[in-house]
């Protein structure tokens, strides 16, 4: 990593094992489980939870373990009660099709209501999910929170998809970041934030997302110099330069 772009970012490594980053000097901690924490705001911010892709794919005769609604679920409340957020925002593709959110098992709709109770709970519309968003009311069920496009926080503006060209201040998800590693003749493969201190992708949040590669055309033309790799590890996330990925 280069030296400017280490006076830029400055990750220093917190207690739970994440990293402490700065974007457009907004302060902003890189949490193992893929999560994105503002700790001025209260702000805790994740990206593509594909609630239900489980029970979607089973529709369609690929049997997957039902269980990646509550895994993510899960994951999501331990943050929450590690961090008492004020606010909590997910970036889109929160449900992976139209139908999603009426395939919720009431336990995982109890859930979503007890883990907004107390805070102000933003669902932001992806691409997988904005007509699920749009028509949750068809069944008399409205999830707890509002819906938005895009909502801005400080300098930074949050959207589900990043855009081509210079964004200062964007934060998106829905590439699923993913990058490649060798050591010791081993290659190893993980989640990761991509991140040049002036706008950030978040990795997926949900368990049965998967990931699309760094080096992936898909990622071109989004930074101008090579940006930092934050990969997720079991207990700390990883900084990693541009350079060390294969």
């Amino acid at each position: 990593m280069n030296d400017l772009l280490r006076e830029t970012l400055s990750p220093t490594r917190r207690a739970c094992g994440a990293l402490n980053v700065r974007i457009l000097e907004e302060a902003c901690v890189l949490r193992c489980s893929g999560a994105m924490w503002m700790p001025e705001t209260g702000t805790l911010i994740a990206a593509d939870l594909h609630l239900e892709k489980g029970s979607a794919y089973a529709r369609r005769g690929q049997m997957l373990p039902p269980y990646d609604s509550r895994a993510t679920l899960a994951k999501l409340r331990a943050e929450i009660e590690d961090l008492s957020p004020s606010r909590v925002i997910l970036l889109g593709d929160s449900f992976h099709d139209r139908q999603s959110i009426a395939r919720l098992a009431e336990c995982d709709r109890s859930e979503i209501a007890a883990l907004a109770t107390g805070c102000d709970w933003i669902w932001l519309t992806g691409n997988h999910d904005h007509d699920a968003l749009a028509t949750q009311a068809d069944d008399g069920r409205l999830l707890p929170g509002r819906v938005e496009e895009a909502i801005h926080i400080g300098r930074l503006h949050l959207v589900h998809e990043p855009e081509q060209g210079d964004r200062p201040g964007e934060v998106a998800g829905h590439l699923h970041p993913c990058a490649t590693v060798v050591a010791h003749n081993r290659r190893v493969r993980r989640a990761c934030f991509v991140t040049d201190g002036r706008r950030i992708i978040l990795p997926a949040f949900g368990a049965f997302t998967g990931g699309l590669d760094v080096k992936n055309t898909a990622f071109s033309g989004l930074f101008a110099t090579p940006p930092m790799l934050a990969a997720l590890g079991r207990d700390r996330v990883h900084a990693l330069s541009w350079q060390a990925v294969a």
